[in-house]
């Protein structure tokens, strides 16, 4: 069984790569998160402005670490504001960064990429403002369609996030997705990437592990 998983994910991850390709995004696939860590640090040059979004995978890769390492002007607003004034500030200073670094919340098969955000700031920065936008996704981030992006994001992602953020919200009591009304909600903005940008240069690197939510 463990055999014909594999080939299924190596053939779904094939098509996911020409998909995303055919839609003028940088794909690439790397095995684990060591590799991934190591060719987008291969991708960032001395000196940059680097500004990321909130991602457990990044944090699973050993990012922000690794960032703190290098020689660049590091902006990460989760972490390095003190106050919700700070944080849209370093928000914005994000869109101004040389490159962007997140994850997204579903890759297709079609090759889009799908995300929902409370604030925008994560989703934004994908396709307007930085010169270069890298996407890091683990292969259970992989759906068929859009429809089934969002089905993802509703029944999995959401629930989990709001969980993880503290947010007072009915998913967090029940663990399903009421689309409610709550001022913690974080379902506010869905954000389709179907080609590439004009303005950005978009790298997806799809990661043969499970990562992220």
């Amino acid at each position: 069984m463990e055999q014909l998983e594999r080939w299924y994910r190596e053939k779904q991850v094939e098509r996911t790569i020409q998909a995303l390709k055919k839609n003028n995004f940088e794909a690439l696939y790397v095995p684990d998160s060591k590799a991934a860590l190591e060719e987008v640090m291969n991708r960032i040059p001395d000196g940059a402005t680097v500004g990321i979004g909130g991602s457990v995978t990044l944090t699973q890769l050993g990012l922000q670490e690794a960032m703190a390492r290098r020689k660049v002007q590091f902006i990460w607003p989760q972490q390095h504001a003190k106050s919700n004034e700070e944080r849209f500030e370093l928000f914005r200073k994000c869109f101004a960064s040389g490159v962007f670094v997140s994850s997204s919340n579903a890759v297709t098969e079609s090759g889009k990429l799908f995300n929902v955000d409370a604030t925008g700031n994560r989703a934004g920065a994908m396709f307007i403002g930085p010169k270069k936008s890298i996407i890091i996704c683990g292969v259970n981030k992989i759906v068929k369609d859009l429809e089934a992006a969002e089905k993802r994001v509703r029944e999995w992602t959401a629930p989990q996030n709001a969980k993880r953020l503290n947010r007072k919200t009915p998913c967090v009591e029940t663990g399903v997705c009421a689309d409610c009304n709550s001022p913690d909600r974080i379902c506010n903005i869905y954000v389709s990437l179907a080609k590439k940008p004009v303005s950005t240069e978009v790298v997806v690197i799809l990661v043969g592990e499970n990562l992220g939510i």
